[in-house]
């Protein structure tokens, strides 16, 4: 690692130690460490916002460090972690737990989403290839995704009853409301294994910038760097939607935010963008729950979408101007 990157992840990490305990805090309940009883902080901290906190980290980090390997696998910088399919086919295994009663069972609805997740890894691989080109790879994903989309309305409007619906509805939101120290040992050990692989995969993504030619001729081998990709997102993806929902817009973001600060290289990008995108989820959580609503929060899901969107058209901007 440059001393520019290292400088950079070594910013984020202090800004991020220094965001966990003003979330910690944050909440309908303001906890003051000066001022609050412990009998009372205690309990909320260890049992509720410390669960939560830790779990917003590991979904963002995953989320940016996924983001930031697909931008160099597909050398686009509209890519998303969402591109893949893998993440609507873990929503649809969570909402089939929702529409068949099975979510009922604590651990049943991550146990669909991750089977949701697996089966749209294996579709993915299956109909691209293993020396299928970026584009067919594209397509199959934009393809899964599509399908994933209209199975899931479907089951919607299949709904046995409202109460379902609803809670399909608001489960696909995207929160970290109610997620305690379960989702956390499931999510964590996921996304950590879909990191390291694609930290593996970065020395290839900084050939394939080359093109696709020049990267063959430096001994990459795109079957190999295609599956650790499929395997590390799927992974980082279908853990975060296991146990948050649909929570779109971080793996976007968060590369554009950190690349001016770095070299410019693929493999230099994923860990300070997965750095990047435990800060924002962290910051982003704790205001949903400072944010006043009637009858609950503000979707962690919904607030990262309207923080996303304008950035996203401002980059769209931006994009038109230079080929103009």
């Amino acid at each position: 690692m440059s001393r520019l990157n290292g400088n950079l992840a070594l910013l984020l990490l202090l800004l991020l130690l220094l965001a966990v305990p003003l979330a910690l805090m944050a909440g309908q309940v303001w906890i003051d460490p000066l001022g609050s009883p412990v009998r009372h902080a205690v309990p909320i901290l260890m049992e509720l916002r410390l669960p939560r906190t830790l779990l917003a980290a590991v979904l963002g980090a995953g989320l940016g460090g996924a983001g930031a390997a697909m931008q160099g696998y597909l050398r686009n910088p509209l890519a998303d972690p969402g591109l893949f399919g893998v993440a609507p086919m873990a929503a649809l295994g969570a909402v089939l737990s929702l529409f068949t009663g099975y979510a009922a069972q604590e651990f049943l609805l991550p146990a669909f989403a991750l089977g949701g997740a697996a089966l749209g890894m294996a579709l993915l691989a299956l109909i691209a290839g293993r020396e299928g080109g970026l584009a067919l790879f594209t397509l199959a994903g934009m393809m899964i995704a599509s399908l994933a989309g209209a199975l899931t309305s479907l089951a919607i409007s299949l709904s046995p009853n409202p109460f379902a619906m609803s809670e399909i509805v608001t489960w696909l939101m995207g929160a970290l409301a109610d997620r305690g120290w379960h989702e956390v040992a499931i999510a964590t050990p996921l996304t950590l294994a879909g990191l390291a692989l694609l930290v593996l995969a970065g020395p290839a993504l900084d050939a394939l910038t080359l093109g696709e030619a020049a990267a063959r001729s430096l001994g990459v081998r795109h079957g190999r760097l295609q599956a650790l990709m499929i395997a590390g997102v799927g992974l980082v993806v279908g853990g975060g939607v296991a146990v948050a929902g649909i929570v779109g817009f971080v793996g976007l973001v968060v590369p554009h935010l950190v690349r001016p600060w770095t070299d410019q290289r693929p493999s230099a990008l994923i860990a300070p963008s997965a750095l990047a995108g435990a800060l924002l989820v962290v910051v982003a959580d704790a205001l949903c729950r400072l944010v006043p609503l009637q009858g609950g929060e503000l979707r962690l899901g919904i607030a990262l979408s309207l923080i996303g969107a304008p950035f996203f058209l401002r980059l769209l901007v931006q994009l038109r101007r230079e080929i103009a």
